[in-house]
């Protein structure tokens, strides 16, 4: 093990010529409002990101497949939610006992499911999110059914959030700076570790190794990033409902990953993206393709957005087994090699 690479045996110098693009990217990303992109969008996109991020962390180098993560992601929303709204504390420190509510559960729950894998580890973190969610279906603050309303924005720094632009940036910076630090993670000797334990936890072991150390350690490190990504969605949105803790919101953000790429830099975030969009722009896609094609079909597909993620999930089942970024590295490596 000491002998492998910390950079997934992708060489140093590939990925600082990655580095420009991602440079380009994130400035794109910086001005996209000012080129037509609606803030609030771009904020739930990176939202999603995050949150998919944080599961491509635990499930793409840890190999657990966790349902759970919609706990962390809304129950971090309802806690920023009641820190603003009924304790009146600052926007800060309401995010960090958001991220905070997120570790704890995280913590929780790594430490009862850790120890299995497979369907038995995913099995418990269904049973114990649906636990939280039970929770705050029941609790007085958070409005049941009807959510949590009236999230205000607050300030950072002396810095109104309260307009679009403004939060957009922030949410930007939050996201690049988590997604930076997930990847240093991967490409650290913690990461060697748990790309060990996902391909042969026996004989890392038989190494010397606590195995069950490092996964309850990535299971709470993906679980703060979780609920920083629902601590800022519930700053965006401006409110928290029970669809943000729901396990269904854990098999969207799997979807996501899975399209863009498990276990991949770029995947979720293009999952996150692809999925987001569609589910708000179907109407609009919906009547471009009755448009060009003159197939009035086309129009109920604003009532199916869950019929056509699902055929997107199907088609990258079928056509990309890797997800989209995964197919893509793939096809692309035999190339690299004869250079």
């Amino acid at each position: 093990m000491s002998g492998s690479s910390p950079a997934q045996g992708v060489p140093r110098g590939r990925w600082s010529q990655s580095w420009p693009w991602l440079w380009l990217l994130l400035a794109l990303a910086a001005v996209a409002p000012w080129l037509g992109l609606y803030p609030v969008l771009g904020m739930r996109i990176m939202c999603f990101a995050l949150l998919a991020c944080a599961f491509n962390l635990l499930a793409g180098y840890g190999g657990l497949i966790s349902f759970g993560h919609a706990a962390m992601f809304g129950g971090a929303g309802y806690i920023v939610g009641q820190a603003l709204v009924q304790w009146h504390l600052p926007t800060p420190l309401g995010v960090l006992l958001g991220v905070g509510f997120a570790a704890g559960v995280g913590l929780v729950m790594g430490l009862v499911s850790v120890r299995r894998s497979g369907i038995y580890f995913s099995m418990i973190t269904l049973a114990l999110a649906q636990i939280v969610y039970f929770y705050f279906l029941q609790a007085s603050f958070t409005g049941g059914e009807d959510g949590l309303q009236g999230i205000p924005r607050g300030t950072l720094l002396g810095l109104s959030l309260q307009p679009d632009r403004v939060l957009y940036e922030v949410v930007l910076c939050a996201f690049a700076l988590s997604w930076w630090f997930m990847r240093r993670i991967n490409r650290s000797p913690f990461g060697q570790i748990l790309r060990a334990a996902r391909e042969n936890e026996p004989r890392l072991v038989s190494l010397g190794y606590h195995a069950a150390r490092y996964k309850l350690g990535v299971f709470v490190l993906s679980a703060v990033f979780a609920g920083l990504a629902g601590a800022l969605k519930a700053l965006v949105m401006g409110f928290e409902t029970l669809d943000d803790v729901h396990w269904a919101t854990s098999g969207l953000v799997i979807l996501m990953t899975l399209v863009g790429g498990l276990g991949t830099d770029l995947g979720p975030v293009l999952g996150a993206l692809i999925i987001t969009v569609l589910e708000d722009k179907i109407g609009l896609i919906s009547r471009s393709l009755v448009h060009l094609t003159g197939i009035a079909w086309f129009a109920h597909l604003s009532d199916s957005v869950g019929t056509v993620i699902g055929g997107i999930f199907v088609l990258c089942v079928l056509l990309f087994r890797r997800g989209i970024i995964g197919e893509i590295a793939a096809r692309l490596a035999p190339r690299r090699s004869t250079d």
